[in-house]
């Protein structure tokens, strides 16, 4: 069959501070019809450029030295913009990372989809309406003519990047082209528009290229895997021989710094020494061999020719076949020993049914004696975080998590309820609060670039939080030896003292976030998405980080993550919650395991599982979290396994399944132990 898209010894420059420098380097890749290419790899590796060279839109400051791009059979890359128009949108559709700036905020949702089938199809009005209407209706969107009617802004993310799918398919095109589409998506949400996009190509005839640093879930989704480092192939193959049996250093290392499941709190993850290169400070030989633990002095003055290892199977390394053969081992053990980190009898933190509503009746309201639209964010949740331990706190977006952080941390106010930090009672108002107290809380945001001041060094924005909330009698001198100290703790060098943000990796950025959060000796630390948006590679450096820490500083952790997987490898204990309620609580082995709630049950079988060939328990939730809290059980309107009426109205126990593990249900504990033996009724699902 004629490929898709063929790309043949690519090279791609930029042109920085009038300075030609490499991006791409010779890099050839083949997407069949029907197939899902994953092309994975560190931030700055090049995925991205090679994705939006192989749509032929490059930046302005970028240039194809030399190679080809066929789309079709037919060469892409002399086309001119004008000619490339009609190919974009219509046979090569892009879905980007951020969905919601790739959606217009002044347009309706059904006017966006219609104009690109009246663009390039030359529907009528209604007939692209009736277009659109059918495209989101097909990407599982309920009422989808009252959606059609909405503003991008109305919709949850999960929605709108469907609408954006619904876009993007809405030409039936041969390639789609998916960066990173599922990033910042719930794990629920993730797995329904993973199984959309099988769906969609199969139907469509179509193939799609799959950018992602999720491992897990490129091992679920695509056919074949094209390993990216520094702007070069380092290996290709098809899924299961990738995962099954890597033979590149670099995919070895990076698989595994995955943390998986239930691997024990008192693990540490194998880390990858040093960072990924810039453009201009490319390495002469093997461009990984800096990084590389088994490189010899041949790799670092000889770039290896990449190889065909059997049909299909490509690789870039010199000592390839000694780890084919067994006589080459790459040691991927921990960086560092353990250190053990026993939670202590005490507690650092009790809170008792902390309530925070939002949507208090508005004067258009009273005027017009409508009830007011009330959220209930966080609903009577009470819990407990021991001294030298971390709580887990998973859930949707949407389910009160963030805000019952920020309770905690004093920047919303509870509407009732009480708290104790440390054995004392910790007021609900910030203002209310003792220096002591603000120091022994520490928050660490989800968006380090959001977190930190670009016009201040990294040193002077430590020494601030110092100097504010850390010992008044401390010296100029004192205070610079603490900023270094943190830096040191957080493995990064004294000299970034000295630069910017705008100068730091996104992992370095999360790096100083932490350093400043330890910078007070805190006694909780809450932590929100710490390692959402990391490459996996700095997702362990930086768990193993937290752990280290939590050890050393004798600190405790609320962690809160969509991925359940580095809240089991770090967290002691693990609470759930869906719509402002805690519906299970108990250690990680009693929450991940049978019996659990069934939105538990499900949100764990939503997990992408790094093992191509591995079976698992698929449970799809139906729909987005209701905009009304539900009558009798919240989960009763989506869950697989609703028994009946009682459901709906009447509230469910909090029943005992043992060892402080406590699960929010009215089907019997016993008989929850049992369902769960076997995937729900396909119609429930």
């Amino acid at each position: 069959m004629t490929p898709v898209i063929q790309v043949e010894n690519l090279f791609l420059d930029y042109k920085l501070n009038d300075e030609w420098v490499n991006a791409l380097y010779d890099i050839s890749l083949t997407i069949q019809p029907l197939e899902i290419h994953g092309l994975v790899g560190e931030s700055g590796s090049g995925k991205s450029t090679l994705a939006l060279a192989l749509m032929n839109y490059l930046a302005p400051n970028a240039r194809i030295r030399s190679g080809s791009v066929l789309f079709d059979g037919a060469t892409l890359l002399d086309k001119p913009p004008a000619q490339m128009r009609a190919i974009w949108g219509k046979d090569i559709s892009l879905v980007a990372q951020d969905s919601l700036a790739a959606l217009n905020p002044s347009h309706r949702i059904g006017d966006q989809i219609a104009e690109v089938s009246r663009l390039h199809e030359g529907l009528s009005k209604a007939e692209s309406h009736r277009r659109a209407v059918e495209m989101l209706r097909r990407v599982k969107i309920a009422d989808a003519d009252s959606v059609a009617r909405r503003y991008p802004h109305q919709l949850s993310g999960g929605m709108q990047q469907r609408v954006s799918i619904a876009m993007a398919l809405s030409t039936r095109p041969r390639l789609l082209v998916l960066d990173e589409p599922t990033t910042a998506l719930d794990v629920t949400t993730q797995a329904v528009i993973v199984d959309l996009f099988r769906e969609l190509i199969r139907d469509n005839q179509a193939a799609a290229l799959y950018v992602s640093h999720n491992l897990g879930l490129v091992a679920q989704l695509c056919d074949r895997v094209t390993v990216l480092y520094g702007g070069e192939v380092m290996a290709s193959a098809p899924v299961t021989e990738i995962f099954k049996r890597a033979l590149h250093p670099y995919t070895i290392s990076l698989l595994a710094s995955l943390p998986r499941l239930l691997e024990g709190t008192e693990t540490r993850l194998p880390t990858i020494e040093g960072t990924a290169p810039s453009l201009n400070a490319r390495p002469q030989g093997c461009v990984f061999a800096p990084r590389c633990p088994v490189a010899l002095p041949l790799c670092h003055e000889v770039k290896p020719p990449l190889e065909e290892v059997t049909a299909g199977r490509l690789i870039k390394c010199h000592r390839w076949r000694e780890i084919a053969e067994g006589s080459l081992t790459i040691d991927t053990s921990p960086s560092a020993d353990v250190i053990p980190a026993p939670p202590h009898d005490s507690y650092v933190l009790t809170a008792d049914d902390m309530r925070k509503s939002f949507g208090a009746p508005t004067l258009m309201d009273r005027i017009t004696m409508r009830p007011p639209h009330e959220v209930r964010a966080v609903d009577g949740v009470s819990l407990k975080v021991l001294n030298r331990s971390t709580l887990g706190l998973v859930g949707e977006s949407g389910s009160g998590k963030t805000t019952l952080a920020r309770l905690i941390v004093g920047l919303d106010t509870a509407d009732s309820g009480t708290m104790e930090l440390l054995d004392i009672a910790l007021p609900n108002r910030l203002d209310a609060r003792t220096p002591e107290m603000l120091r022994s809380l520490q928050m660490i945001f989800q968006n380090p670039n959001d977190a930190l001041n670009p016009y201040q060094t990294v040193g002077a924005q430590i020494a601030r939080t110092i100097k504010r909330l850390g010992d008044k009698s401390l010296t100029r001198e004192a205070i610079k030896a603490r900023v270094i100290e943190l830096l040191e703790a957080v493995r990064l060098p004294a000299d970034y003292a000295n630069r910017y943000s705008s100068e730091l990796s996104g992992g370095e950025k999360q790096r100083v976030a932490i350093a400043r959060a330890f910078s007070t000796n805190p006694a909780l630390v809450l932590a929100d998405e710490p390692t959402s948006s990391l490459d996996v590679s700095v997702q362990s450096v930086i768990l193993n980080l937290l752990k280290d820490l939590r050890a050393q500083q004798g600190s405790s952790y609320v962690l809160i993550s969509h991925d359940l997987n580095v809240v089991s490898y770090l967290a002691d204990w693990v609470a759930v919650m869906y719509l402002g309620e805690i519906v299970e609580e108990g250690t990680a082995a009693h929450v991940y395991t049978t019996p659990s709630h069934p939105y538990t049950e499900a949100l764990v079988s939503a997990i992408p599982n790094p093992d191509p060939g591995a079976a698992s328990k698929h449970i799809r939730l139906d729909g987005d979290l209701p905009d009304q809290l539900p009558r009798g059980c919240r989960f009763h309107t989506r869950c697989p396994r609703k028994i009946g009426a009682i459901c709906e109205t009447d509230a469910p126990p909090y029943r005992d399944a043992g060892e402080g593990h406590f699960i929010r249900c009215h089907i019997p504990v016993e008989e929850l132990a049992v369902l769960q033996q076997a995937p729900p009724q396909p119609e429930k699902v």
